[in-house]
């Protein structure tokens, strides 16, 4: 029954998710966004719905442990798993000088996880700190977004009549809730099997957080950065998993403390918010030198999340 609560959980996350982002791309292409800033908010935090609703579900069930886990070792998969498999499909172009404050902010917010980590405890405090600086991350694209479509004669608010737009939004609003509604059961009913099969092996909220849940809320991003690859739209790909990871951390974790102290388990603060940084670190570097992701670098990435797997079940089974 476990498995099957799993399985109709990824299923539904998977599903919502696709959803949700097919919903919220809609949207934004009918309001003139361009597909960079879509990459980089609505498609990242489209995707990142199934661990905004996973995290929380796990803290209301008092199982904080897959909350941090979930959210960290998201950021581990987007990076090493969704990236590697991204740059093994296709290389990926790497557009420096849009990606830069994008890159910093999301090398500021995992450095910042790091150091709230020590402490133990994401606070109500800590978690309206982390919304704070998201907001104003959000109002930056937004502005920039509004800077580029008074520079660009070919924004859609720009040739498309309003009775037009306003005559359609209302399929992808459908799309939206309805995939919303898909994410938040397929949540429940992961995190529900996750718990029930963590207590059974005998391993630990953190580890199944870390790896089985999140390796489960990360297919939206998979399927996105695989398509995305797959129609050489490098932007959108890259800007996914960048934006994903900055919402993971600064919107997911700033968000669940509001409803309770959430504690980081120790074993996460001594090795997984290192992993996450230093993946985090080797991505804006490759990406700050390298003109493209190769499939070299791709296959790199992969293997190191293979590893990564491979410890944390070594140490939990027998």
């Amino acid at each position: 029954m476990l498995y099957l609560l799993v399985i109709a959980g990824f299923i539904l996350l998977l599903g919502g998710g696709d959803a949700l982002v097919r919903g919220a791309v809609g949207l934004a292409e009918r309001l003139g966004i361009s597909p960079l800033v879509i990459g980089l908010t609505v498609v990242a935090y489209g995707t990142s719905a199934p661990e905004l609703f996973v995290s929380l579900d796990a803290l209301l069930s008092g199982a904080p442990g897959i909350t941090v886990g979930n959210a960290v070792g998201s950021n581990i998969a987007n990076i090493l798993l969704i990236v590697g498999c991204g740059a093994l499909i296709a290389p990926m172009a790497c557009d420096r000088t849009a990606m830069r404050v994008d890159n910093t902010v999301m090398l500021a917010a995992s450095a910042a996880l790091v150091l709230l980590g020590f402490a133990g405890t994401l606070t109500v405090w800590s978690g309206l700190s982390m919304l704070t600086l998201l907001c104003v991350y959000t109002l930056w694209q937004y502005r920039m977004q509004q800077r580029r479509s008074a520079k660009s004669a070919s924004s859609v608010s720009a040739t498309a009549p309003a009775e037009e737009v306003t005559e359609t939004l209302w399929r992808p609003v459908l799309v939206l809730i309805g995939g919303l509604l898909g994410v938040a059961v397929g949540s429940h009913l992961l995190v529900t099997g996750a718990i029930g099969l963590a207590r059974n092996f005998g391993v630990s909220e953190a580890t199944i957080g870390l790896t089985l849940v999140a390796l489960g809320t990360s297919l939206p991003e998979l399927a996105t950065t695989v398509v995305a690859a797959c129609r050489r739209h490098a932007g959108v790909a890259l800007g996914n998993v960048v934006g994903s990871n900055i919402f993971n951390i600064l919107g997911i974790l700033g968000l669940v403390p509001l409803f309770g102290d959430v504690p980081i388990p120790r074993s996460i603060v001594t090795f997984d918010l290192w992993v996450m940084l230093g993946a985090s670190v080797a991505f804006v570097i490759w990406t700050t030198t390298r003109p493209k992701l190769g499939r070299g670098f791709g296959a790199i990435l992969i293997l190191i999340y293979g590893a990564y797997l491979v410890r944390h079940f070594s140490n939990v089974l027998p």
